[in-house]
């Protein structure tokens, strides 16, 4: 793949917040959310480059499927699922919680006082 062009982009703060919380509910970096949605206005406009790459996948790389197993969805799970719950969280603990736990306190009583 030939390098990646780098630009210096000047956005309003209001429209970058936009872009970072969008970009986080589909798991991706701001950047890549910003290459996504510019590809996508290319392609609707009919004026994305046949000869331009795809969007680099990043992290580690998927597994091979299974002997058997259609190849629309990853061995062994739910489309779109590689590894753990339904959230994507290999830690036992629940959506929106960062402990492991189910309420997302960092520990204490009932009344979430610490001890």
């Amino acid at each position: 793949m030939s390098e990646r062009k780098k630009i210096l982009l000047r956005l309003d703060p209001a429209v970058h917040d936009a872009l970072a919380r969008w970009a986080g509910d589909e798991l991706r970096s701001t950047n890549a959310q910003i290459e996504f949605l510019l590809r996508r206005a290319l392609a609707d406009a009919g004026r994305l480059p046949g000869e331009a790459g795809g969007i680099p996948r990043r992290g580690r790389p998927r597994k091979a499927p299974a002997q058997g197993a259609s190849a629309g969805a990853p061995a062994g799970g739910t489309a779109g699922r590689t590894d753990g719950d339904a959230t994507g969280r290999t830690d036992g603990g629940t959506a929106g919680d960062a402990n492991g736990g189910t309420t997302g306190r960092t520990g204490g009583g009932e009344d979430g006082a610490p001890g």
